[in-house]
């Protein structure tokens, strides 16, 4: 069995696809690496091709009509043969010292016999025209090179969260806890980080800078012009998350917090999108949003209010639109995202 498979999800990738690539294959026969191309229609599909037979028993082409990232990462559950499995996107890359870190330290549980169900390692915000690079890390919250539980987790930052580009998890935790991501629908990255949580019991972080996270292109889900067209499927996704996030005797209690917390933070973003679409409509459907919240769920949506990101979306009128923009804009700047 391999140690890791990497599922990268293609679509249109042709103009970056390598790089990612060319940063995986590094990994040698400890991974495999399934390059799930979407439907593209461009020379994605060719690319993939021609990596699997220069790398053979390495790179895996999968190729699939079009069903969006979910269906993507879907696939590449379904087809993954190694203990571990990892997703990166076909726009981004990883690290090479980090990587042979990451792999020593798989190979390590599993000589030892230890049951891994997640590690986590840092994520590097590479952003187009900064020539500072933002690091997300999490010393501050986590144990460092040891297994652990949530109990020994500590209490995360405002802004600090565990997006999908830290993760590795076991890739018989992903089947036996029945993740399906939805298909045709943009950032299903938040599920995919947050739906498994509870099915975690081990836990080990590397506090490495791993992957390279390629933020700023023209196009890019995340970029905020387009976040705002598709703001409803970033409205879905909270939804989602809503309806997968347990009762507080349910998981261990640190776990709860932090499922919160992430929760939290996400409905930010979507409120403060709407904010940012600065149409009646989008107002119309942020009040539609907490309205729903709180007459489903009463008790999380007094719990959700009370929180720094609900409330700085959530300031009233126009002054207060005003305000919520300003901390937006400012953390944007300091962060790098979107």
């Amino acid at each position: 069995m391999k140690t890791l498979s990497v599922v990268v999800p293609c679509y249109n990738s042709a103009d970056y696809m390598r790089r990612c690539l060319d940063s995986l294959v590094i990994g040698g026969t400890d991974v495999e690496i399934l390059v799930i191309n979407d439907g593209s229609t461009d020379r994605t599909g060719e690319i993939a091709d021609d990596y699997q037979a220069r790398f053979p028993g390495i790179v895996r082409a999968i190729h699939k009509p079009n069903g969006g990232h979910g269906s993507a990462i879907n696939t590449g559950i379904d087809e993954a043969t190694g203990q571990h499995i990892k997703v990166v996107d076909s726009d981004d890359w990883v690290d090479a010292d980090s990587y042979a870190a990451i792999l020593a330290t798989l190979n390590g549980f599993a000589d030892d016999g230890d049951e891994l169900d997640m590690m986590l390692s840092n994520f590097v915000y590479e952003k187009v025209g900064k020539r500072i690079t933002h690091v997300v890390r999490y010393r501050s919250a986590l144990p460092r090179g040891r297994l652990f539980g949530w109990d020994e987790v500590g209490r995360f930052r405002p802004t600090q969260y565990i997006l999908m580009h830290a993760l590795i998890y076991r890739t018989q935790l992903l089947r036996d806890c029945g993740l399906r991501l939805p298909e045709h629908t943009f950032y299903v990255d938040n599920l995919y980080a947050f739906v498994p949580l509870p099915h975690v019991r081990t836990l080990f972080y590397l506090d490495v800078d791993f992957y390279r996270y390629f933020i700023g292109r023209e196009g890019q889900s995340v970029n905020e012009t387009v976040m705002i067209r598709r703001i409803d499927q970033q409205i879905r996704v909270n939804r989602l998350m809503q309806q997968n996030l347990p009762a507080i005797d349910e998981v261990p209690p640190p776990l709860h917090a932090y499922m919160l917390h992430y929760f939290s933070i996400i409905c930010g973003v979507t409120s403060m999108m709407l904010i940012r679409s600065g149409t009646a409509e989008s107002f119309a459907k942020k009040k539609e949003f907490w309205s729903a919240l709180r007459q489903e769920q009463p008790r999380l949506h007094r719990r959700m209010r009370r929180r720094p990101v609900a409330q700085i979306t959530n300031l009233p009128g126009r002054a207060g639109r005003g305000v919520s923009v300003c901390a937006y804009l400012l953390m944007r700047r300091v962060v790098g995202f979107n």
